[in-house]
């Protein structure tokens, strides 16, 4: 039996709940280790609708070098506070550098963009945050996957793009078990 699959899913005041709890919740159904993941020095976050989250540990504890996937939610401002964080970016860079799967949505595809990490690739992002992918295709659709990348559009694909991401860990038997299992259809 391989290793489980390990996912971290980075944390700024200001991220969009639904865009982190629920990938989490597809994924930790699907099997996968998810760890939350807060970027700031304490292990408390506030969403961008006020929700205080609790995360599994700071960023400064360290990422362990053989995690899966890196998972970027978006929310105002907490896209803004994950570009403006030098060590989010040396971490996202590190990640697509290694090729490990990265998931971003709604907003958080900029932070890739706006590092150059999408040049000559598809894209989608919330609209409104176009000027950071210069050499994107931005194609407006719902998910995007290019490469070791993995995008959603809005808060409103959160279940869809979370069982992308487990697709893309696992296979198409865990993904169907957990859709059956929320009823999703």
């Amino acid at each position: 039996m391989g290793k489980n699959k390990l996912a971290y899913i980075l944390l700024a005041d200001g991220f969009e709940e639904t865009e982190a709890l629920t990938p989490s919740d597809m994924l930790k159904r699907g099997g996968i280790e998810v760890v939350l993941v807060s970027i700031g020095e304490e292990k408390e976050r506030v969403s961008s609708h006020g929700v205080t989250v609790v995360a599994d540990q700071t960023l400064a504890d360290g990422l362990s070098e053989d995690y899966d996937l890196l998972v970027l939610p978006g929310g105002m401002p907490g896209t803004t506070n994950l570009r403006n964080s030098e060590r989010v970016c040396a971490e996202v860079l590190k990640a697509a550098s290694q090729g490990k799967l990265i998931g971003a949505i709604c907003a958080a595809p900029s932070v890739l963009g706006g590092l150059g990490l999408l040049k000559g690739r598809k894209a989608t992002c919330y609209p409104g945050f176009e000027e950071y992918f210069e050499g994107a295709t931005l194609t407006g659709e719902h998910l995007v996957e290019d490469g070791n990348f993995v995008m959603g559009i809005g808060a409103g694909v959160s279940f869809l793009f979370g069982l992308k991401l487990l697709e893309r860990l696992t296979d198409g038997g865990v993904v169907d078990k957990v859709r059956k299992s929320i009823f999703l259809s």
